[in-house]
């Protein structure tokens, strides 16, 4: 069993990577409205994309004399900062992972009476959403630029193993490295651009792993002088992940991207479940898997790709 405590007496932190993200900003947005609605305090900090920085700043949290109920965050490099979880497990605190697993989970459960477990989206099945989109987006085959995330993250890696997983054998995939954000996306694209294979490889998508970094692409293909080449560039299918309502969703609505890949917030439910879990002095399970989904649906993707170049 837990230490149990009341309801008033609860106060979350949670550490996002950036808050130039726009899944990010909806997570932000998720724990606060639930916050408000369990009538916890709140206080949310961002990493700025640094481990390092995400670390001191957690480790600060922990030392201080006023400390939160638990700490939910979601890492911004390669590891789930077993040391630093440690610690706060060690001081009594609650500690989430988001849209990570980590080994450590189960030794701390087992030797603290705090609630400590990870909300995580299926990488891999992102992954494998996206290939599916791609065979929807190129049923003749072809290549497509494909723009992962950061070398040291593990959502990229799975979501990198899913696609290549489902993807079309005859479809080719030539990749850039970003951030997760649009300007990142931006700045990888037009390095990508200057160099000369860009000019002769003929390229039939641009899929990127996150929704901002699809529309960072866009913006350095509009940059483009040649008229007729920046014309090809941007009647090519854009794909991204997160799909939030505001944001990917709409893009997708507007055009602006063939389709995305609908990943749910989670740091609300977080914020539920570790309530929950305090209040009755109950465990939750170790590892809670959010579902994801095409949007549009890859049915819908295909026929819209067949009205559009017809076979």
């Amino acid at each position: 069993m837990l230490v149990t405590s009341s309801m008033n007496k609860l106060s979350f932190l949670v550490s996002l990577t950036t808050s130039d993200n726009d899944y990010q900003i909806e997570q932000a947005a998720s724990a606060e409205s639930t916050a408000r609605r369990l009538g916890v305090d709140l206080q949310i900090i961002y990493a700025d994309n640094d481990a390092i920085n995400q670390s001191q700043q957690l480790l600060q949290v922990i030392q201080s004399g006023s400390r939160p109920s638990a700490i939910v965050f979601e890492p911004a490099g390669s590891t789930g900062l077993p040391q630093v979880a440690r610690a706060g497990a060690m001081a009594g605190m609650g500690w989430v992972i988001l849209n990570r697993e980590a080994d450590y989970v189960v030794q701390l459960r087992s030797s603290y009476k705090v609630p400590v477990f990870c909300i995580t989206s299926d990488h891999k099945e992102i992954g494998r959403v996206q290939g599916r989109q791609i065979g929807a987006l190129l049923p003749r085959g072809g290549a497509v630029l494909y723009i992962e995330g950061p070398s040291g993250s593990d959502a990229a890696q799975q979501r990198t193993e899913g696609m290549q997983q489902t993807k079309p054998a005859n479809v080719q995939v030539r990749t850039v490295r970003a951030q997760w954000t649009e300007g990142s996306a931006h700045q990888a694209v037009s390095a990508w651009l200057r160099l000369s294979t860009s000019r002769t490889l003929q390229l039939e998508a641009i899929i990127a792993q996150d929704d901002s970094m699809a529309m960072g692409a866009r913006k350095a293909f509009q940059e483009i002088s040649d008229m007729e080449q920046r014309d090809r560039w941007l009647s090519l299918p854009f794909t991204g992940c997160d799909g939030m309502p505001k944001t990917g969703q709409a893009w997708v609505r507007n055009g602006l991207l063939a389709g995305t890949v609908i990943v749910p917030a989670n740091a609300g439910l977080a914020l539920e479940m570790l309530a929950k879990a305090i209040q009755g002095g109950t465990m939750p399970p170790e590892r809670t898997f959010t579902e994801v989904r095409s949007y549009p649906p890859i049915e819908e993707m295909a026929a819209a790709q067949r009205s559009r170049r017809p076979v």
